[in-house]
């Protein structure tokens, strides 16, 4: 079995409060990706509450984003689409609820064999997901494809592809 995990595709991070042209410019592959795969599909979603600027995250970064129910916090249409099963909600850049639900999909009976993982932003959220599925399936094949991320900056998406090739995540289409 083959996972793809679609990471935080929401209007905030394409469009909205923090936005960038790359994240709109990978829009049509993401979306071709998605319905190209022969796997199953699973998509986060950044989730921050009313209180999100006294959090320690809100602190560093003071941009009210993906507030739950706004419609920042809503996958982009043309993607959500194509979901089959709720989004995994994240408080936080990495899901550890994530990385158990994946492991407990590998199991005897179905191994994975493989995860690739696309989606925004590639120094924050995907960079922090690749390392905490990594660390609960050390042994799985853990693949980002660069074509379908984008960063903060495209300096800081390149930093982050390097920093997860060095911790053996395969980077595709640089």
């Amino acid at each position: 079995m083959k996972f793809l995990i679609v990471v935080d595709m929401q209007n905030d991070f394409i469009d909205g409060a923090l936005g960038t042209k790359e994240a709109v410019a990978i829009l049509p592959a993401v979306k071709t990706k998605i319905e190209g795969f022969d796997g199953r599909v699973i998509f986060t979603r950044d989730t921050h509450e009313e209180d999100y600027l006294s959090s320690q995250e809100g602190k560093n970064l003071p941009v009210e984003h993906c507030i739950k129910g706004s419609d920042g916090w809503q996958i982009n249409e043309s993607l959500d689409a194509l979901r089959k099963e709720e989004p995994v909600d994240k408080p936080t850049f990495g899901s550890i609820a994530l990385g158990q639900l994946l492991k407990a999909y590998d199991t005897y009976d179905e191994k994975i064999e493989s995860i690739t993982l696309i989606g925004l932003c590639t120094d924050i959220c995907v960079i922090s997901n690749a390392m905490i599925i990594k660390a609960f399936l050390p042994e799985i094949p853990v693949i980002v494809d660069a074509s379908c991320c984008a960063g903060v900056t495209p300096e800081s998406h390149q930093n982050a592809l390097k920093a997860m090739q060095m911790c053996q995540i395969k980077v595709e289409n640089l």
